[in-house]
């Protein structure tokens, strides 16, 4: 039993052989948030499989949220989370607890975990050296609401300058970031983590972007896991948002993809980050667990 149970684990390691041939010395950008950030165990499982992932040559980057987390903390502190089209609303008292949250807490947490797996984590937001320049929002259009809705201090990117992430990254370091970056004018600005997460993979010619979330992938029927898509196109990605298939938290993330894809990123997974080593079974496995974005015309099911 004991021999039958070693040449198991020996044809896992054969399994990944092929994968990890392929993506040796490759960049591949991790986006964390959800419930990873909030339950510690998920986090544990996910850093662990990140360290792995180094291990065998991988350059891995981090890009991580922590809505839950500042959500949590602005009503510990009495301050009502606004949200309009999926946004946070950022006054300056909101962008100074979420800069708390993200930089102070969410980020070092990370870091230190990192450190406790043997990897050398090293804690980065947009911010610094100029990583993600970025310009304030234009209001948004909310249904029922007749005057497009101002979200206060919250940004999209205009610039990824990647410098001190190849610096880091090339050294041996895991750059863990935080998705608060700056404008012209030195002003902080709170980011979606997905959209980063899809700006720096296609800045960095990424050879894969990984989205954990809280669900299986992208399902036909947001009420039956098992209707995940296991491939979609990033030029389907439209006709699946306008169908309503894609929907809520889920258009980001897909909208990153899309993004990446574009800017040169070879393939897009979207899983789930609250499996077990999600992250070896969807890239070190010939059966992933999640949906695969590319940019062939090819649907799957």
């Amino acid at each position: 039993m004991q021999q039958n149970q070693s040449i198991a684990r020996a044809n896992i390691l054969i399994e990944a052989l092929p994968y990890i041939q392929e993506f040796a010395d490759s960049i591949m950008v991790i986006k964390i948030g959800g419930n990873a950030i909030v339950e510690p165990s998920i986090l544990d499982d996910i850093i662990r499989d990140v360290i792995l992932l180094q291990c065998i040559g991988i350059h891995p980057i981090i890009v991580h949220g922590g809505g839950p987390e500042i959500s949590k903390k602005m009503e510990r502190l009495g301050k009502k989370p606004e949200f309009a089209g999926g946004l946070r609303i950022t006054d300056e008292e909101t962008l100074e607890i979420t800069r708390m949250v993200l930089v102070g807490n969410v980020n070092t947490k990370i870091v230190s975990m990192i450190g406790k797996y043997g990897g050398k984590g090293v804690g980065l937001s947009g911010k610094d050296g100029k990583l993600i320049l970025a310009r304030k929002k234009a209001p948004v259009t909310v249904e029922g609401v007749e005057d497009a809705v101002d979200l206060g201090w919250v940004g999209e990117t205009e610039i990824i300058n990647p410098e001190i992430i190849m610096i880091t990254s090339g050294r041996g370091y895991i750059p863990v970031i935080a998705p608060i970056a700056v404008d012209l004018a030195g002003n902080s600005l709170n980011l979606n983590a997905d959209t980063v997460s899809g700006d720096i993979a296609a800045a960095l010619r990424a050879k894969k972007l990984i989205l954990l979330t809280d669900v299986p992938g992208v399902l036909l029927d947001h009420s039956v896991k098992n209707t995940r898509l296991s491939h979609i196109s990033a030029s389907d990605a439209d006709d699946l948002i306008e169908k309503g298939v894609i929907s809520g938290g889920m258009i980001p993330k897909v909208h990153a993809g899309v993004c990446a894809i574009n800017g040169g990123v070879s393939k897009v997974h979207i899983i789930d980050g609250s499996k077990p080593h999600s992250l070896l079974l969807e890239l070190l496995t010939d059966e992933g667990i999640g949906t695969m974005m590319d940019g062939s015309s090819e649907k799957g099911s």
